[in-house]
């Protein structure tokens, strides 16, 4: 697909009906002063509320806005997936459609991104959520670093900025969201960390809960730690110059 616009930003919905409208308000607050060309890729996740309806008056209000609807609920990996394929420019944005990610932090990303980086990852240095999820994700950030060998503060946040060719180009499989840095350095992306807000949820409710994350979350990683031992990269020295059959 042609890449005509400066940054796309894909947002998974699922049961987001009450949040949408706020959210595409603050995103064009955000990017609208950065003389930039942007499209925001809306995918619905088979939302059960009226969130596909939301987004069908988002898309004819907002130029930069269009939306992609799945028949069924695939899950957030299949979401991300769908948007990253719709992309049209060279570099990729995601965010959660809740609100809690804020769209004013994406200046200072795409600042940082421009330095040279592949992927520009946020993490909550002050998150909002209730306590359980707050234990389990440091607790899951710190086994998912010793198992990869990695040292990413906060992998579960959605705000990231990344290449759009090199994401594209990572293994999928359900629960590959919660591995992006991983697998965008084993693509040989170049990743940065910076510090971003986290909002309380003000409207609707978890999708999912903490137990039954972890589960499928420790499938995932061990999945991850046989792709990184089994993965492998090479160089071309030399090849032959190209043959004219005509």
């Amino acid at each position: 697909m042609t890449k005509n616009y400066d940054l796309s930003l894909v947002i998974p919905v699922y049961n987001e009906q009450d949040n949408l409208r706020k959210l595409m308000q603050e995103i064009d607050s955000a990017l609208e002063p950065l003389n930039i060309s942007y499209e925001v890729v809306f995918v619905d996740d088979g939302s059960k509320d009226a969130s596909l309806a939301v987004l069908n008056e988002i898309s004819t209000a907002y130029e930069a806005a269009r939306y992609i609807s799945f028949a069924e609920n695939r899950g957030q990996s299949a979401a991300f997936c769908a948007g990253f394929d719709e992309a049209r420019a060279p570099r990729v944005a995601t965010m959660d459609a809740d609100l809690q990610n804020d769209p004013a932090d994406l200046p200072a990303m795409l600042s940082l991104y421009n330095e040279g980086y592949k992927m520009v990852i946020g993490w909550r240095g002050k998150r909002k959520d209730v306590w359980i999820k707050r234990v389990g994700s440091k607790f899951a950030n710190a086994v998912r670093n010793k198992l990869t060998k990695e040292s990413v503060k906060d992998t579960g946040c959605s705000l990231k900025i990344m290449d759009t060719e090199t994401v594209c180009a990572i293994p999928r499989f359900n629960g590959m969201h919660r591995f992006l840095p991983t697998l965008m350095k084993m693509q040989g992306a170049t990743v940065a960390e910076t510090k971003v807000n986290h909002r309380e949820r003000h409207e609707g409710e978890s999708k999912y809960g903490t137990l039954d994350r972890a589960i499928a979350g420790g499938l995932d990683l061990l999945g991850v730690c046989w792709l990184q031992n089994r993965h492998f990269s090479y160089s071309v020295k030399e090849r032959s110059s190209d043959k004219d059959n005509s």
